[in-house]
């Protein structure tokens, strides 16, 4: 929800009916917070001015009864937002976008995402997405509106909820390998094959710090973050809060503060590879949601400062590349698998650590 969507009408205007533009539960263990803070760590783009001038205004409701922006939210609380205007619609814009098409047939596409677009639009983000571009390049493309596959978000959530073709999504930040379904048929066991898990994800990710080991498995449930809802978080495995979450990593190259690792995914939570780096200790490389932007290890030098700032010039995003997927294609039954290679941001930052490392070993 940006400012837009929280404006106060004008107080001359006829009385309208209030449409709901935002509904959530707080969890059980939600802490006592602020409502204008909490809904501001909900809501993308929103400011706690425009909260807190909703609030005073009355369109901010809990348990159906109005509060003021001081009010602390407490577990088990129903917090809506209603407006006297509907919700805006967002309306599919077919754009030229170029998109890196690595494969099409009748029944699906297989796109190599390239690193800042926005898969969908929602809040914030009308124009210049990934679903802008394919309403443009191909036509007559499935809809999915029930999100049962999609790990979305908040304000995704709340608007038109339109996806033409998309059985899963990757982080606006995140490049590499996406199936989109041509066909209704296609779509919905693509959207079954991920839900089931039928099929083979290979990621590849630099994140701070070295590994004692050469492989291992983090396993914890994924689920959004009590305090800030933008994040997740990593609980333990069969706990009530948040939802099983497999990742196996495997070291392809050490670089002494920095490790190059290969991830393979049996689960797809929201953010789950970032967020289970961060548990065990290895945030993603520049990861400025995750805390990889700083630097996590290393010395303290002035030289080593610049050298780690020039890295992050290099790749101004998260070091996570979606590299190859593989599954059974929904029509023919056949196994296709499809890889790519690494972007220039990542190949970049990964020379300089590479070239770093090398020259720190010369000199021992």
């Amino acid at each position: 929800m940006n400012e837009e969507e929280l404006d106060i009408p004008d107080e001359n205007e006829e009385e309208q009916g209030l449409y709901e533009h935002y509904r959530v539960t707080a969890d059980k263990g939600q802490a006592l917070l602020r409502i204008d803070k909490f809904l501001m760590n909900r809501i993308e783009n929103a400011t706690r001015s425009k909260i807190q001038q909703a609030a005073e205004n009355g369109n901010i409701l809990v348990n159906d009864k109005p509060v003021k922006s001081n009010y602390k939210v407490k577990p088990h609380d129903t917090i809506t937002i209603v407006l006297s205007h509907p919700p805006r619609e967002i309306e599919l814009i077919p754009q030229n976008i170029p998109i890196n098409v690595v494969y099409e047939d009748n029944d699906l596409i297989i796109i190599n995402k390239q690193p800042g677009m926005v898969v969908h639009p929602g809040y914030g983000n009308y124009k210049g997405t990934l679903v802008n571009a394919l309403v443009y390049h191909f036509q007559n493309l499935p809809v999915s509106n029930s999100g049962a596959t999609l790990e979305t978000t908040a304000q995704s959530a709340t608007s038109a909820g339109l996806r033409p073709g998309l059985v899963h999504r990757l982080d606006k930040n995140t490049s590499g390998i996406m199936v989109v379904a041509k066909s209704e048929i296609a779509m919905t066991k693509l959207a079954k094959d991920f839900f089931d898990r039928n099929l083979d994800r290979i990621y590849i990710a630099l994140v701070w710090g070295d590994f004692t080991e050469e492989s291992g498995t983090v396993t914890g449930n994924i689920g959004r973050h009590l305090r800030d809802r933008k994040l997740m978080a990593v609980y333990p495995e069969g706990s009530e809060t948040g939802k099983h979450a497999v990742t196996h990593y495997r070291v392809l190259e050490r670089f002494g503060y920095v490790t190059l690792i290969e991830c393979k995914l049996e689960t797809g939570r929201t953010h789950q590879i970032r967020a289970h780096m961060q548990h065990i200790g290895h945030s993603l490389f520049n990861d400025d949601t995750y805390g990889g932007n700083r630097i996590l290890k290393g010395t303290t030098f002035a030289k080593y400062k610049q050298f780690v700032d020039n890295c992050f010039a290099l790749l101004p995003r998260h070091a996570l590349h979606a590299k190859s997927l593989g599954f059974n294609h929904p029509i023919t039954g056949k196994y296709i698998h499809f890889d790519s290679e690494l972007p220039a941001d990542m190949q970049a930052a990964i020379t300089k650590w590479r070239g770093y490392a090398n020259s720190n070993a010369a000199e021992e």
